[in-house]
């Protein structure tokens, strides 16, 4: 996550989840000199974060007892949680043989985007490119497709079976340039577990 000089960071003192909103919050404006710091802290935080997530993902991948559109429900959940600035967590899967992706399951505001043309928004160009796709702006792309007026970022994984990419994980964010590469490592990880189940 990229820290400029006017943004102020809102945090809980003992927690970043964000179900805790009603407990004593810390609000911090950084200046020159803490900058430093608070780029520190956060790098920090997120690399607790994402080993902490990485057996509960497990666990999901592993609960066979469950169908596969559950556990993909339960990982968007687990993401959309425990995670400050994942604000819609989906998978788009390529729909058959067609040359388009179909919406599978998600958390967050509803979606129109029930298909999406491959080359056609950051998802579709992910499923052409076979990259990884990280927008820190969204007002900034051309071939964009708006799915909410308070999406400011997203982050697109594809995912790979059998070297083939055979869809993806979707993340928009409501907060600008938040991804970092912590967080492309991270859900590089995801993806490959979800490839085990697919």
């Amino acid at each position: 996550m990229r820290i400029n000089l006017i943004t102020v960071l809102y945090f809980k003192i003992s927690s970043f989840k964000k179900n805790d909103i009603d407990s004593d919050v810390k609000i911090i404006q950084i200046t020159h000199e803490n900058a430093p710091f608070l780029n520190t802290f956060v790098k920090n935080f997120q690399t607790m974060t994402f080993t902490s997530l990485k057996p509960q993902i497990e666990h999901i991948i592993s609960s066979t007892e469950k169908t596969v559109d559950v556990r993909l429900k339960n990982i968007c959940e687990l993401l959309e949680a425990e995670i400050p600035y994942y604000n819609w967590v989906g998978f788009y899967f390529k729909n058959g043989d067609k040359n388009e992706l179909k919406l599978g399951p998600y958390v967050g505001e509803p979606t129109d985007h029930i298909i999406i043309p491959f080359g056609k928004g950051i998802c579709g160009q992910v499923a052409v490119s076979n990259k990884n796709f990280v927008v820190p702006d969204v007002s900034a792309q051309d071939n964009y497709i708006a799915c909410s007026m308070t999406v400011k970022a997203e982050i697109v994984i594809p995912i790979f079976v059998n070297n083939e990419n055979i869809g993806q994980i979707d993340i928009d964010s409501n907060t600008i340039d938040p991804f970092s590469e912590a967080d492309e490592r991270f859900l590089e990880f995801v993806c490959k577990k979800v490839a085990t189940i697919l």
